[in-house]
């Protein structure tokens, strides 16, 4: 028998209690009974992402939400900012782009977090730039972008919107939506909410409602004045996702339970052990700056494939992790810790590890990464 541990950035773990609760009944979602199961859900999404703007409920992956973010606010042709650091960040492009808006990019050497001064600069000499997209945890490179800095310099123009990407930073991170000004604000259902794949989230503000007065680019699924006006009677505007969004309830009364602040101080508990635990193996953390407390980036030692790791730690220990990404492909692995994740998912990654790499010829003594972990994980 060969246990099962999930430890990647997306899917991550679900809990029994949200598992359990998705396995109720079926109810139809324009029945009475669903009303405030949406009702409820909306409440706790508007807590989450610290906001009193809609956050709209999307039966799409996070991506989505991404695509939304695009067509229903700009016209073909706007000029628009995309902070280009890593996969998700090139995805950004690729998105504008397909709608026929012209990209500038800040091009981020992978590992590191765009500079906000960079960003200011931008748009001093651009006055035309409509949108700045940047994600929050750039989960390829496990690099967090500094979103109150950044938002602090797009702010400052009335005419510009501020996008963040936060599928998988969202529960990692305190992201104040309301308080920084971030202007829409995207997260997803497979990471720190503890839910299957399926649902996107999607904060509006005020500022970007009234751009969507004026966007002109086609819209059909992801029709966000729909979504909001559905959302306004507890529906969403085509058939809901009725079971995940049950599961979201939960999710988010477990999350509450726990209150904002521990949340946060958690992920940054776990983050901060992963990366002391692997550098005392010997190991080096691929982000050279600003860690993401969603996901460790970690480079393989010189001579071993970063994803031989990966596939020994899934095929040998049952640790299912993540691999690098395009660039960083062979070069790093990556083990999550967010939404479901406690001290021992870390104490057993570092073992994990440990054991995958004395297989594959590294000197390192068992023991050495899990003995710090477990240093600062004691209670």
């Amino acid at each position: 028998m060969l246990k099962r541990y999930l430890l990647a950035p997306g899917p991550t773990p679900v809990p029994s209690e949200v598992m359990l609760s998705m396995a109720a009944p079926i109810i139809h979602h324009r029945a009475p009974d669903f009303l405030p199961v949406i009702d409820s859900a909306k409440k706790g999404l508007q807590w989450l992402f610290q906001t009193k703007n809609d956050v709209l409920i999307l039966s799409s992956t996070g991506t989505g939400g991404m695509v939304g973010a695009v067509n229903n606010f700009f016209n073909r042709d706007d000029k628009v900012l995309v902070i280009n650091g890593g996969k998700f960040g090139e995805r950004w492009t690729k998105i504008c782009q397909s709608y026929g808006l012209q990209v500038e990019e800040i091009l981020v050497d992978w590992g590191y977090a765009v500079k906000p001064e960079v960003v200011e600069e931008k748009l001093k000499k651009n006055k035309d730039i409509k949108g700045v997209f940047v994600q929050a945890s750039e989960t390829s490179t496990g690099v967090y972008h500094d979103i109150k800095s950044l938002a602090d310099v797009v702010k400052k123009y009335d005419d510009t919107l501020f996008i963040v990407d936060a599928i998988s930073a969202l529960v990692a991170h305190d992201l104040r939506t309301d308080e920084w000004g971030v202007d829409i604000m995207i997260g997803g259902s497979q990471k720190g909410v503890m839910l299957p794949p399926g649902i996107a989230f999607v904060s509006v503000s005020d500022k970007a409602w009234a751009k969507a007065e004026t966007s002109k680019l086609p819209k059909f699924y992801f029709n966000f004045k729909k979504e909001r006006e559905s959302l306004a009677k507890n529906q969403t505007n085509f058939t809901s996702p009725v079971t995940l969004i049950i599961g979201l309830n939960e999710g988010l009364k477990m999350l509450q339970s726990e209150g904002l602040e521990k949340v946060f101080q958690r992920h940054a508990w776990l983050a901060n052990a992963t990366r002391k635990a692997v550098q005392a193996i010997g190991l080096e953390l691929y982000p050279k700056e600003s860690p993401s407390n969603a996901v460790t980036a970690i480079m393989a030692p010189p001579g071993i494939d970063g994803q031989a790791i990966y596939k020994n730690l899934r095929e040998q220990y049952g640790i299912t992790a993540a691999g690098g990404q395009d660039k960083a492909k062979g070069k790093v692995f990556r083990i999550a810790h967010l939404g479901y994740s406690d001290r021992f998912d870390i104490i057993t990654a570092i073992a994990g590890i440990e054991m995958v790499l004395k297989g594959m010829g590294y000197p390192v003594k068992l023991g050495t990464g899990v003995a710090v972990a477990q240093e600062l994980l004691m209670a």
